[in-house]
């Protein structure tokens, strides 16, 4: 593993040039009392700068400036709203080099990855300013003759939408798209810890032409204080939640007292199966991207390795010889591959995780200790014949770690694969077309990655099963979520 701390000289004035502000009705203002909080560069644990901390009755503004704005924007006309959209798309991919720079310095991820997220960001807007118009209903006779079904698709209302520190504008991008092409107004809150891009997000879109109140942004240190009042207010129709399953299901309990419309993007505990049949070479390429993906900081990311006992020996020699190489450090140039961790709980917490498991008798094959020195670095780690009974064979891991476990049967692999609360996504490797159609059916996840390694793309359903979710993001299905049924019957015929 090598280091690399070199400075940027970029970093000030693209972090100047963000908005710090809350945007609310289409106007940037101070948080009550002109609070703030700290935002942190995960690379080195010093603040960048301090956003406004939003304050309780600040939401309520936002959400206020949500509904008045709900009547003018569900009739707003649906080829100019994807006309918003395609302009900040365009504005987006103008500013793609100083967008992410922002990203790197928020949150820590290499700069080739954050030019990857701001491109997978601009394209959900691109998508969605197409759906606009595309919104469709149904007209039917009833059977009986005498009578017409008109079946109207409509604009749920004011959404609330929280976003994740880990893509901190896809995330956004993903749930801003569908409730601007659907008509919807909304109020986002992203996570604390990288607040700077869904800001840098907002004047864009302001920039492109949205209307005042039809998106605002609160950022606050405090989600839980900030949100609730809003989810039991009774004006929001609709909320979209990006996160922990453990906050999901208390989001779930708020939003039954106003019946909302909910949406949820959970943890993961996603399976990575390789058989004896597979390509290794393409097996191997397609663990690097499911693993080290955002620094295995993804709700995606492989989180448990089952590897044929045929092969399992020769896959993780290759997969640490390649986890070895990979260069660690402030991820502001372009010669690094592996950023810090979120922040100093994180970082405990991937220890622990690698700790309990050695304890257990688990083989370290290379990395298996945080970096000395400042900043949330952990070494990029492979681990082999890891116990089931480790808490990473149950825990989502969130960090740069592979734990490889050999399998003989398939259909003992499929139960273990199987054996977990979460859904969201499982990664399979073989040749044999037969298994792989059998195996993928038989594996409990709402996607499924088949001989690749990335499954995320902006015109397909994003979304899980079990305690991964409800709904789906992205893809023809992702306006669904923020459309309402009408049906008319139509008598005197």
């Amino acid at each position: 593993m090598t280091i690399s701390t070199q400075q940027h000289p970029r970093e000030a004035t693209v972090v100047d040039a963000a908005p710090k502000q809350l945007l609310i009705g289409g106007t940037w203002r101070p948080a009550t009392g002109e609070r703030t909080f700290d935002v942190e560069d995960p690379s080195t644990g010093r603040a960048l700068c301090s956003v406004a901390d939003a304050s309780p009755e600040d939401g309520l503004a936002a959400l206020a400036a949500a509904a008045d704005a709900q009547p003018r924007w569900a009739t707003h006309p649906p080829r100019e709203r994807g006309e918003i959209l395609r302009r900040a798309f365009e504005l987006i991919m103008q500013r793609h080099e100083d967008l992410a720079l922002l990203m790197t310095l928020e949150m820590g991820k290499p700069l080739t990855e954050s030019r990857a997220e701001v491109t997978y960001a601009a394209e959900f807007f691109r998508w969605f300013s197409e759906e606009a118009v595309r919104i469709g209903g149904d007209y039917a006779v009833a059977p009986n003759g005498t009578g017409r079904f008109l079946v109207m698709r409509q604009p749920v209302g004011p959404a609330l939408l929280i976003t994740p520190w880990n893509f901190p504008m896809a995330m956004g991008t993903r749930k801003i798209g569908p409730a601007i092409a659907a008509g919807c107004t909304s109020v986002i809150k992203p996570a604390h810890q990288t607040p700077l891009s869904m800001l840098a997000l907002a004047g864009i879109l302001q920039e492109a032409g949205l209307p005042d109140g039809v998106l605002n942004v609160v950022t606050s240190h405090s989600a839980g204080r900030l949100m609730e009042p809003m989810i039991r207010d009774g004006r929001a129709r609709k909320l979209s939640f990006t996160g922990s399953t453990a906050v999901g299901r208390k989001l779930i309990e708020q939003s039954a007292e106003q019946v909302l419309k909910v949406s949820l993007e959970l943890g993961g505990n996603a399976p990575f199966v390789v058989f004896d049949d597979a390509d290794l070479d393409a097996a191997v390429d397609g663990a690097m991207l499911a693993k080290m993906r955002n620094i295995g900081e993804a709700c995606t990311a492989a989180n448990r390795f089952y590897v044929h006992a045929d092969v399992v020996e020769e896959f993780s020699r290759r997969l640490a010889e390649r986890m070895s190489r990979l260069r660690v450090g402030r991820g502001v140039t372009d010669d690094v591959q592996v950023g810090p961790l979120i922040d100093d709980t994180q970082l405990g917490k991937v220890t622990d995780l690698v700790d309990d498991a050695v304890r257990l008798g688990a083989e370290i094959v290379t990395g298996g200790s945080p970096r000395d020195g400042e900043g949330y670095f952990y070494q990029p780690t492979v681990l082999t014949g890891v116990p089931l009974a480790a808490r990473l064979s149950r825990e989502e891991i969130f960090g740069p770690v592979a734990p490889i476990t050999a399998f003989t049967d398939e259909q003992a692999v499929i139960a273990q694969a199987n054996n977990t609360e979460y859904g969201l996504v499982s990664y399979l490797y073989t040749r044999d077309v037969q298994r792989a159609l059998r195996v993928a059916e038989a594996l409990e996840s709402g996607m499924v990655g088949l001989n690749q390694g990335i499954v995320s793309n902006p015109a397909a359903p994003f979304g899980g099963v079990k305690h991964s979710g409800l709904g789906r993001e992205g893809g023809k299905l992702g306006i669904e979520e923020f459309l309402e049924t009408k049906y008319v019957a139509v008598g005197g015929l």
